[in-house]
């Protein structure tokens, strides 16, 4: 069987040697006779699958010890949610900086508990850019300021770590982690959806500054609160152990393949390739985004016309290029260049686009 070549946003490509591994065990793991979603998520089993998935994160992305690591159920907008009621007091401010689509959901799911300041947005401009960061209106008293690292459907990225000051930064990483280093020193709070470069949907990581643990918050439940996750291991209740173990192969992959350094130089060939097809086509393909501010991980661009865009994902599908409609808030087409990506994904896209050029341009 050959698979294609698949640029969905997420839930995302997974590595082809994972999912065969997965298929593999998923009769009998490890010689047990059993599956290890038929497992006991506080059996021996399954807690070596949980520690060493922790291990192996820590180890990719250099976690240090002062950082707790969580795997929790749900996706990343529950911990929007979550993120005020554990780390902001009843009426206090958090700073919002939103640069796109989830930013601006972070702002609606934060402003039910806290008062939101948005201390940069770049609506105005179609969030073809980063908010400019001289125009930043950061709270000095704020519980914590909130970016969102990569935004999926605008395809804008944050390519530094702002600077602010002695109050915490909490990022949105669900598209973008693990596809470069990263100092997490930089952050008090960095949480992703698992779906796009870690592994499977259903499952997320958060990755908390100790000391902020000891935020008193907002009145909340065990199920909701962060400590209570910490202090039982992510088994509070019982967790997504078959999206965790997934997850865990996902880690041992990237490691194998030489970790996060590895992953920076292939994205970033990935991305230099399909960026360059679009700039070279004499605006048949276009992109908006400020070159500054263009994501690595997403990359939207448009047809002269919306019957062109419907044609070409159409003709790729035919030719093995799957999931390149862009997201139904600014439409087009948009590929998205995970770590699971390999380097002939998108040189295979490339070379569709020059011949769908040369057909119909």
């Amino acid at each position: 069987m050959t698979r294609a070549f698949n640029f969905s946003a997420g839930p995302a490509t997974l590595p082809e040697s994972v999912l065969r591994q997965a298929q593999a065990e998923m009769l009998d793991w490890h010689g047990t006779g059993a599956s290890i979603v038929e497992m006991s998520h506080r059996g021996a089993e399954f807690m070596s699958v949980a520690a060493e998935a922790e291990a192996d994160l820590r180890r990719l992305l250099d976690i240090p010890e002062d950082y707790a690591v969580l795997f929790l159920s749900g996706g990343a907008t529950t911990q929007q949610a979550l993120i005020p009621l554990n780390f902001a007091a009843q009426g206090q401010r958090a700073d919002y900086v939103v640069s796109g689509h989830w930013g601006k959901t972070a702002v609606k799911q934060a402003g039910v508990y806290v008062d939101v300041n948005i201390a940069a947005s770049s609506e105005a401009n179609g969030y073809r850019e980063l908010p400019a960061r001289a125009d930043w209106q950061l709270s000095p008293d704020a519980a914590y300021v909130h970016i969102t690292a990569n935004e999926t459907i605008h395809g804008v990225e944050f390519r530094d770590v702002p600077d602010t000051g002695n109050v915490p930064l909490i990022a949105d990483f669900s598209s973008s982690i693990a596809s470069e280093p990263l100092d997490v020193r930089r952050y008090g709070v960095i949480y992703a959806g698992a779906q796009k470069n870690l592994g499977p949907v259903g499952i997320a990581v958060m990755i908390i500054r100790r000391d902020l643990l000891e935020r008193s918050g907002q009145p909340r439940a065990d199920i909701f609160d962060y400590r209570s996750h910490v202090a039982r291991d992510s088994m509070l209740n019982t967790p997504p152990t078959w999206n965790w173990y997934l997850a865990g192969l996902v880690f041992k992959w990237m490691l194998a393949e030489g970790g996060v350094a590895e992953f920076a130089k292939r994205n970033a060939a990935k991305a230099a390739l399909v960026y360059g097809a679009i700039d070279g086509s004499g605006g048949f393909y276009r992109n908006e985004v400020a070159h500054a501010a263009r994501s690595r991980m997403n990359i939207p661009f448009f047809l002269p016309d919306a019957e062109l865009d419907a044609r070409f994902v159409a003709e790729a599908k035919a030719a093995g290029l799957l999931a390149l409609k862009g997201h139904k808030v600014v439409g087009g087409i948009r590929a998205s260049l995970y770590n699971a990506m390999p380097l002939a994904g998108a040189e295979a896209l490339v070379a569709f686009m020059a011949d769908f050029q040369q057909r119909h341009g």
